[in-house]
């Protein structure tokens, strides 16, 4: 039982050549209370990484912070403009608010395409062989 309550809250974190964004943290639960050592030893197989899979997702997910971080810098300068009154910035935040919408679509995109990527990646490592779901499927098992 302290067995499983240890596995609990167990994380597993990528290759260190991955480097994570200081401002996120990815990490998953490789095991819940009262599941088996079998079943525990399937939840981490499941979660292994493919280094090239873990960069493509970490180089997406750099990109969605540096969109995000550049969306705050320019709402930041939109309420600057809007608290000033000034005329000529109110006219700038048009501009400002444009590209806010682009960034956004931006951002949409590129979860779309992590999306995408992620679920390709699921299936080609349970087309493989290595995922849980293939050999819970076999007909071996």
């Amino acid at each position: 039982m302290e067995d499983a309550a240890t596995n609990q809250h167990r994380r597993r974190r990528c290759p260190s050549s991955a480097k994570p964004n200081p401002s996120t943290v990815t990490t998953a639960t490789t095991a819940r209370a009262g599941d088996s050592p079998k079943g525990s030893s399937e939840a981490e197989e499941a979660l292994e990484c493919d280094p090239e899979v873990w960069e493509m997702f970490s180089k997406n997910f750099r990109q969605v912070q540096t969109v995000l971080d550049r969306n705050r810098a320019l709402i930041r300068q939109v309420n600057e403009n809007h608290q000033s009154k000034s005329a000529d910035n109110m006219v700038k935040n048009v501009a400002l608010i444009q590209e806010i919408n682009q960034n956004i679509s931006k951002v949409v995109s590129l979860y779309s395409d992590l999306s995408t990527d992620f679920s390709t990646a699921f299936h080609q490592r349970e087309t493989s062989g290595t995922g849980t779901a293939s050999k819970e499927s076999s007909p071996e098992s």
